[in-house]
């Protein structure tokens, strides 16, 4: 079993990453094997809108010089999927939305190919506003018709600086109870 973690913050291995790699750590001790892609420093278009991918159904998008066929190929070759995102103004940032659209879009053209499989978000926040994003990664992962994965509370930690995350200790701890129930969802999924 493999889960994918999709960092969409413009800071690589920043505090969204620290979140989504303290569920990877509990997925790992489970036997669950993870990879990451960070969007940070990707070339990431946003969609067209031209439904090409509804015409061709060859499960890509029409453009081709950006990143998002690999991630689109990793996330239907994944079980389980985290989506993650800092809070850019009370929504998540431009690269995880034009992930989200564009991903959506092809996965709907070609037979909901993200349909049964885990999906969690997780957020890295320095205030307010995060609520929103949330939802806005939730909203796709439940359109995708994946199952969501939750944990103690909201898939939140807080901090501004990178790192400071680590000082949330009631968020690490929901990170960490978010990785054991995605491992013991995947296990039933794949029984």
């Amino acid at each position: 079993m493999k889960v994918l973690g999709i960092n969409g913050s413009s800071r690589k291995d920043g505090n969204t990453a620290i979140a989504i790699r303290a569920v990877f750590r509990e997925l790992e001790t489970r036997g669950i094997e993870t990879e990451l892609i960070q969007l940070a420093g990707s070339r990431l278009y946003g969609c067209r809108g031209c439904r090409t991918c509804a015409k061709t159904r060859d499960r890509q998008c029409i453009i081709k010089d950006d990143i998002l066929n690999d991630c689109i190929g990793r996330m239907a070759e994944a079980d389980g999927i985290i989506l993650g995102s800092p809070t850019y103004f009370s929504d998540v940032t431009s690269e995880m939305k034009a992930l989200i659209d564009r991903a959506g879009l092809v996965s709907r053209a070609n037979g909901d190919m993200l349909k049964y499989k885990a999906g969690a978000a997780v957020m890295a926040v320095r205030r307010g506003g995060s609520t929103h994003a949330f939802d806005t990664m939730n909203h796709f992962l439940h359109m995708m018709q994946m199952f969501l994965v939750g944990a103690s509370y909201w898939n939140m930690v807080y901090g501004g600086a990178v790192g400071e995350v680590e000082k949330d200790g009631e968020g690490m701890l929901n990170m960490k109870v978010l990785g054991e129930n995605m491992a013991w969802l995947l296990k039933r999924i794949k029984a």
